[in-house]
């Protein structure tokens, strides 16, 4: 029975590209790992997919989710093992195309119990944060729990308030309750690729894909956002780029301090990635500055690991 793919690595290293090459080579499906592809309305920012890509290859969890809305790592496990079942019963092979680090352990080790959300909580942590503003509850969750403020963004607003709602309502740190089980019982096997380039030349890759991004219309795709009615504090626009344009369509930054913002994020979250994947076991990495030679090496891992070409 065919297995799983996963091709993994930091942002903008060419993880799309590489992942429908081999999803061709095995006759598979792409079943998207990115927190904020599921989202619509967010397409040239995230580098979503192309309408030419999806006819090369079918992708799954693509526009799947409002904007507006949460969306968590639980619900992308929930519904990427649906897909990658779906995938195999047709005699595909699911290739799992993603940096989201969280989501795709998620997905592979499930996901640790957790206290479940306490209404009266998260509303007087909201009613603080209107009250005294995010950067005083950020100061307090360091204190009450320095490694979760560590990992986070300072401007996070979601995640600062559900670690806050955690350590409020059980009178433990999220961290706590995360190095006591970090994940759950295995849900899916599959054969990990990573992606991985010289710092230097990933920096660049960043620098030149924000530019790209700006010239195909990043700052209009934001303001449609807006005017549909996308608050400036939803979800999706804690996805770098689109929080840093919205500050310039504010008139808090001009295009050139939005865009260097942007590439400095992106770099910073490249970096934070690359940590995350140096902890995770069994990837087989190879270096995509030459992305044919990354290619044909993958092919022969994959081969040697059972998949079949078609």
């Amino acid at each position: 029975m065919a297995g799983t793919i996963v091709v993994l690595g930091p942002t903008a290293v060419g993880k799309s590209e590489l992942g429908i090459r081999l999803a061709l080579a095995f006759g598979g499906e792409i079943v998207n790992a990115d927190a904020l592809q599921v989202y619509r309305g967010l397409d040239i920012g995230t580098a979503k997919p192309s309408a030419a890509d999806r006819e090369r290859v079918p992708h799954h969890l693509l526009d799947i989710h409002d904007p507006r809305q949460k969306f968590s790592a639980g619900e992308f496990a929930r519904l990427a093992t649906a897909a990658i079942a779906d995938i195999k019963a047709r005699g595909g092979v699911p290739v799992v195309v993603g940096g989201s680090g969280l989501y795709l352990r998620a997905l592979l080790e499930g996901i640790a119990p957790m206290p479940a959300p306490e209404p009266a909580v998260r509303a007087w942590l909201t009613e603080r944060l209107d009250r005294e503003g995010l950067p005083a509850l950020y100061r307090e969750l360091a204190e009450r729990d320095p490694p979760t403020a560590a990992r986070l963004m300072p401007n996070d607003r979601q995640r600062i308030l559900r670690a806050l709602e955690v350590a409020v309502a059980s009178g433990r740190p999220l961290s706590e309750w995360q190095s006591a089980q970090p994940f759950g019982a295995a849900r899916v096997t599959a054969t990990r690729i990573g992606l991985t380039l010289p710092r230097s030349v990933l920096y660049d890759r960043i620098a030149a894909r924000v530019v790209h991004m700006h010239a195909r219309g990043l700052a209009r795709e934001v303001q449609r956002l807006l005017d549909a009615g996308v608050p400036a504090d939803a979800p999706a626009f804690q996805a770098i780029g689109y929080r840093e344009i919205a500050r310039h369509l504010r008139g808090e930054w001009t295009v050139e301090q939005a865009l260097a913002e942007t590439v400095a994020a992106s770099r910073r979250y490249a970096k934070r990635q690359e940590t995350w994947w140096r902890r995770e076991a069994d990837v087989a990495w190879f270096d995509a500055v030459d992305l044919d030679g990354a290619e044909s090496d993958a092919l022969a891992h994959l081969d040697s690991a059972g998949f079949r070409r078609v």
